[in-house]
């Protein structure tokens, strides 16, 4: 991904107010998505945000996202990623693409932790969940980075800035998804994050 295109901007701040906005923030935000995202990547998106910012307010999105956009819940879901052995397999692939030469020390560093939370990582989050095939990889990661941001998760802010570039989005790509966030953040989170990016890119 080369170029921060409107409507993954509109993702990427939506992303944001899902993890850390107010409910009027997030309201406006499903408001705006109507009209400026695909169906399916609000649906991902909102999917995904269990995973860093936990199922309240997975469910709150969801809740008004059906009523916001009239949109009925898919019957079946056709993009579940079925049995433990794929979902492992699949997490594996996609956690390994996030974190690069890095993947190998995170799944022992995580394993020293507590193994539950290792096979958790893996076979639910990278492989349940953010390996489901409606939004590229680049795209969540992006989003990611927008929640991590918000929810000042520093050490998870650095790994995704690193994830997102090797899911293939351009270094001014990551850098314009951090610009999209900013107004949701106070000055002294702008600067330590972009002090954050600019150490990610090696400057």
């Amino acid at each position: 991904m080369t170029t921060l295109d409107g409507e993954t901007a509109a993702l990427v701040s939506l992303a944001a107010m899902l993890a850390g906005g107010s409910e009027a923030d997030v309201r406006a935000a499903l408001t705006r998505a109507v009209q400026d995202i695909r169906p399916a990547w609000v649906e991902e998106v909102i999917l995904q945000t269990y995973l860093f910012a936990g199922f309240p307010r997975a469910l709150n999105g969801a809740r008004e996202w059906r009523r916001i956009s009239g949109r009925e819940a898919p019957s079946p879901d056709t993009h579940a990623i079925d049995g433990p052995a794929d979902r492992l397999a699949k997490g594996e692939v996609t956690c390994a693409t996030v974190y690069g030469r890095f993947y190998e020390r995170l799944r022992v560093n995580i394993r020293e932790l507590h193994p539950a939370l290792d096979q958790w990582m893996i076979e639910e989050g990278y492989g349940k969940v953010l390996s489901r095939a409606p939004l590229d990889l680049a795209r969540r990661e992006l989003c990611i980075v927008a929640a991590c941001a918000i929810a000042r998760q520093d050490r998870q802010l650095h790994s995704h800035l690193h994830g997102a570039l090797h899911a293939g989005a351009a270094p001014e790509v990551v850098g314009a998804a951090l610009d999209v966030v900013a107004p949701a953040l106070s000055a002294d989170d702008v600067r330590r994050y972009q002090g954050l990016w600019a150490r990610v890119q090696g400057k």
